[in-house]
């Protein structure tokens, strides 16, 4: 991230407040008990929000892909403490690296949202990327803007900007970037990303039209070190006194660096043939709607070095090409129809997509190798239908495609949900997945100068089954998620893809309750995993635990300050942690090193009106305790870290 685009960017937002003005509010309250709806743990009670003349907080709307609408949230929270990250998202189930925004290693896995399409690989690269269901559009009745600051490790920090308008109640715009550049306690550890989205939406007056659409341009440059060499692991074990300053470890890569892009165009709208104000679904035939869906996305990566290291990553052959990209290029177009009918219970959608993949290299990168073609490229047509309906207290969705013919995108997909709710008491999820597609790209076809990194695959579909139940209430949030996989596919210990000739059977349980007593809470996680079948390859710890205790209170008279003060500790078993590749960017399978350690993490946050303060001490009893925390084989964890930060919302 490069300063004069967070200036650029900083001046772009504040002109436009002071241009784009439409109301004005009372910033006397506003935000102080303003909640979201999605928020389980934001118990404020009543909210009390003044505002002048008839602007209300739920005017604030955001809606995810999906359409789900919140609100924005200026309240402090747990929850929020949680997700005071780099990818703004709670990592219970991850492992970080020691810098942010370089990539995460995992504690769990989730099967019950993948895509229906097999994707262009590189995944430990693809932490910070922003897919589709990522996406925010909003609604606001004046300018909005939220900035979140973060310092970096080091140096460096973090800001992610976001300023959305309404020319109109019904045409909203909104500019996000998302910047950071870190340069690591470690040598070879810098990380320098960005991330661009601009969202829209509109609708005419009647609601007869409607179209909404995002772009995004993402970018990551990620120096590579391969990890601490064997001398240095063992300095770092035995917290040799010399090298407190982790800059004199020594490192496995002196001149490697990764590059990560990727921009996408995505576009939605949708026509009323027939309207109706059926919200009963009482009718036979209502709200006839055609629609459209126009997706094109472009990915590149490059691992990139001054010099080949043949002794880190095996013999190479002796050509130099000037272009190592891997390319993988996929336009969608979907064309659909939906209608709401008392026959069907709700809403009824069918859909036929058409889709252009292409994946491969310019040319031959290594004269050693067997490869034959330098690209997997074709087209698809699928098939599907969406359904959704309401019945008393039963939420009823589902979402079904079919891909036929050889191709690689040839497969099927089924997703099918029931959700009760009594009130707002509890409510009850059971979900169903039933997904065949191809391995990823770069799985069936690799190129590069060393030798043991070429390869061309014609692997089967792999097949995904997963059952999952979620119940959640004011007392116990839990989940359970029973997953089977066959011809799962994974790199071996010599960085290879292969395919598990068995089954893989998979168990995940997960429980949350929190205590409280007065203005302490006690908030606790637990995860228990069990692999049956597989675990040679499918490595998970058996628990994995965080426990919060906090203090909460509005400080000062008038109470003018809320504030969160506590401690989390996170605790994971040993286990066979995945190894990290950093040519493949991606992690595989090892047998040499087990990892596990809890952690200690304090924190001290303050909210002022509509600003969220943040202060935090990652990891604060490294300096005296072994030193065994790892983030992966050869990567450890980071020591004692105090971080800062803030969260900024303008309403003007």
């Amino acid at each position: 991230m490069k300063s004069n685009t967070i200036l650029s960017l900083l001046i772009v937002l504040f002109i436009g407040n002071s241009l784009f003005s439409q109301r004005t509010l009372n910033r006397g309250n506003f935000g102080n008990d303003t909640t979201i709806l999605s928020d389980s743990t934001n118990t404020t009670g009543e909210i009390n929000v003044t505002l002048s003349g008839k602007t209300k907080y739920t005017d604030y709307k955001v809606f995810s892909h999906k359409r789900d609408t919140t609100y924005i949230d200026t309240t402090l929270t747990l929850q929020k403490e949680y997700k005071f990250n780099y990818l703004r998202k709670d990592l219970f189930e991850f492992l970080e690296f020691h810098n942010q925004g370089q990539t995460l290693n995992n504690l769990g896995y989730s099967f019950n949202n993948i895509y229906r399409l097999p994707d262009f690989g590189f995944s430990a690269k693809q932490a910070s990327y922003l897919d589709i269901e990522d996406i925010k559009y909003y609604e606001v009745p004046t300018p909005t803007t939220e900035i979140l600051y973060r310092t970096g490790l080091q140096q460096g920090q973090v800001l992610d900007a976001l300023f959305s308008l309404n020319f109109s109640k019904r045409l909203n715009v909104s500019l996000s970037y998302k910047g950071l550049r870190s340069l690591g306690a470690y040598r070879q550890a810098l990380v320098s990303n960005g991330n661009f989205r601009g969202s829209f939406h509109y609708r005419t007056k009647e609601n007869q039209y409607e179209i909404r659409g995002h772009l995004t341009t993402q970018d990551f440059r990620h120096q590579e070190n391969g990890g601490l060499t064997a001398e240095s692991l063992v300095n770092f074990t035995e917290d040799d006194p010399n090298f407190t300053t982790r800059a004199r470890l020594d490192v496995n890569l002196a001149n490697s660096e990764s590059q990560f892009d990727g921009n996408r165009v995505y576009l939605e709208h949708s026509y009323k043939l027939i309207s109706s104000k059926d919200s009963i679904n009482n009718k036979d035939f209502s709200n006839l709607k055609i629609g459209h869906v126009f997706t094109n996305e472009n990915k590149i990566y490059e691992f990139i070095q001054k010099a080949l290291t043949p002794d880190f990553f095996g013999n190479a052959s002796s050509s130099n090409p000037k272009n190592r990209k891997a390319i993988s290029k996929i336009t969608n177009n979907e064309l659909n129809i939906e209608f709401n009918s008392k026959y069907v219970l709700g809403k009824f959608k069918a859909k036929t997509n058409l889709t252009s993949y292409s994946y491969g290299y310019d040319t031959i990168l290594n004269s050693n190798s067997s490869i034959s073609k330098l690209r997997i490229e074709g087209n698809a047509i699928s098939f599907g239908a969406d359904w959704n309906a309401k019945i008393k207290n039963f939420q009823l969705n589902a979402d079904a495609s079919i891909t036929p013919g050889n191709g690689r995108l040839s497969g099927n997909y089924l997703k099918g949900e029931a959700v009760f709710e009594k009130d707002s008491i509890f409510s009850v999820k059971g979900t169903l997945l039933i997904s065949s597609k191809s391995p990823n790209f770069n799985t069936l076809l690799h190129q590069s100068e060393y030798d043991g990194y070429n390869w061309q695959n014609d692997f089967s579909n792999v097949n995904t089954r997963d059952l999952g139940f979620d119940f959640t209430s004011k007392w116990l949030n839990a989940s359970l998620n029973f997953t089977n996989l066959d011809n799962y596919t994974y790199f071996n210990e010599d960085s290879k893809p292969q395919q598990f000739a068995n089954q893989i059977t998979y168990l995940k349980i997960k429980a949350n309750r929190e205590f409280r007593l007065g203005k302490f809470g006690l908030d606790n996680t637990l995860m228990y995993q069990n692999v049956t079948s597989g675990s040679s390859v499918f490595r998970v710890p058996e628990f994995v635990t965080r426990n919060t205790l906090y203090y909460t209170d509005y400080w000062f008279k008038g109470k003018p300050m809320l504030v969160n003060i506590g401690v989390t500790f996170k605790y994971f078993t040993k286990y066979n942690a995945n190894a990290y590749d950093p040519l493949l960017a991606e992690f595989r399978i090892q047998n040499n090193e087990q990892i596990g350690f809890p952690s200690f993490d304090l924190f001290f946050n303050a909210q002022v009106r509509r600003t969220r303060l943040y202060f935090k001490v990652d990891n604060a009893t490294s300096s005296f305790s072994d030193k065994n925390y790892f983030s992966a084989p050869n990567y450890p964890y980071r020591d004692l870290t105090i971080r800062f930060g803030l969260v900024w919302n303008w309403f003007i």
